[in-house]
């Protein structure tokens, strides 16, 4: 059996577009020991595959961060097959807030040095310690509290599209400078209660140890991230203090919490919330984009990447284009 996919985008996209059945987004994750996270990586792609399974997962010595689409019709067997594997009993799943079921169309488990990247070393911090969790109720209360700091610890372009209101924002481009960057610019405040929140939970269980080993005394962490909040919210029928979108790494690129839109097309200003990234081969900047400036440029980030659709070979390069349309260049 082959332990990863050997078909192209354009087949994959197809047979997931002609897909007589309904499939499930969910996400997962946990911090545990994974001696050999290799032989681990090739136990899960064996098991999921045969499942139907879609999804970015990464595996690690310090665990698992999975993203993943699985068929409406297996999701029971998925489920007690994960009480089967070594570190996955019990573990919390979180259900996509908005799913067409077209979030991915093939199944990539990868293995790397971190499931999350934060670019410390293991004794830069006491990862066993971190912040208390909350559950949405107990968070969406505590909020409330005038000793009370909000902090999103995602990346700016996931805060422009959503976030919870006046919410702390280090205005980063990766969660390793966020991390750094908020606790410095709250390091006066560190008897005030901090309340940390990220899509999923996964970077708020790094980050909370961060803020704790800094000297922080009340640290505190939304469980299950913001997808566990807008569910409890909804369920509870109160009004969210989450307003926008929900930047999520998969196809969708975002789900909506409260059918808000709080940012603006990075083109003609216009309220809009899509991200895309541009359909310039060399290019792929993450970006937002109406529909109507969509169709005007074609998808692409500016009339330079629409009128030259290999950067390598023309006098523009990227870092050009990037400050000639006022963007900046960054990783996903």
């Amino acid at each position: 059996m082959l332990l990863h996919n050997r078909v192209n985008k354009e087949e994959l996209k197809r047979k997931l577009s002609e897909e007589v059945f309904s499939r499930k987004t969910i996400s997962l994750y946990r911090y545990f020991e994974i001696i050999d996270p290799l032989e681990y990586r090739n136990d899960l792609y064996k098991k999921w595959s045969t499942l139907n399974c879609f999804g970015r997962i990464y595996v690690a010595h310090e665990g698992i961060n999975a993203q993943m689409s699985v068929p409406e019709n297996n999701l029971p067997q998925f489920l007690d097959q994960l009480n089967e594997i070594r570190g996955l009993k019990d573990i919390p799943i979180k259900y996509a807030i908005e799913d067409d079921g077209k979030s991915f169309y093939k199944l990539t488990i990868k293995v790397r040095e971190k499931i999350v990247a934060d670019g410390f070393g293991k004794d830069d911090y006491d990862f066993t310690n971190v912040g208390t969790h909350l559950t949405a109720l107990e968070f969406h209360q505590m909020s409330e509290g005038p000793d009370t700091l909000v902090v999103d610890m995602r990346n700016h372009y996931e805060y422009e599209v959503g976030h919870f209101l006046n919410a702390h924002h280090p205005n980063a481009g990766t969660f390793r400078d966020a991390i750094r960057m908020a606790a410095d610019a709250l390091s006066e405040e560190k008897e005030k209660n901090v309340l940390l929140y990220c899509t999923g939970g996964i970077r708020c269980e790094k980050a909370s140890a961060y803020f704790k080993h800094r000297g922080f005394k009340n640290v505190y962490q939304l469980h299950g991230g913001i997808i566990e909040y807008a569910q409890h919210v909804k369920h509870l029928e109160v009004d969210s203090k989450f307003t926008g979108k929900n930047f999520v790494f998969d196809d969708r690129l975002g789900e909506s919490v409260d059918g808000k839109i709080i940012a603006n097309c990075h083109q003609c200003g216009k309220p809009s919330d899509t991200h895309t990234n541009c359909a310039n081969d060399d290019c792929h900047q993450l970006f937002i984009q109406c529909e109507a400036c969509k169709s005007k440029y074609g998808g692409c980030c500016s009339v330079e990447c629409q009128e030259y659709p290999e950067l390598k070979h023309n006098h523009y390069s990227k870092s050009k284009i990037y400050n000639r349309i006022g963007l900046q260049q960054e990783s996903r």
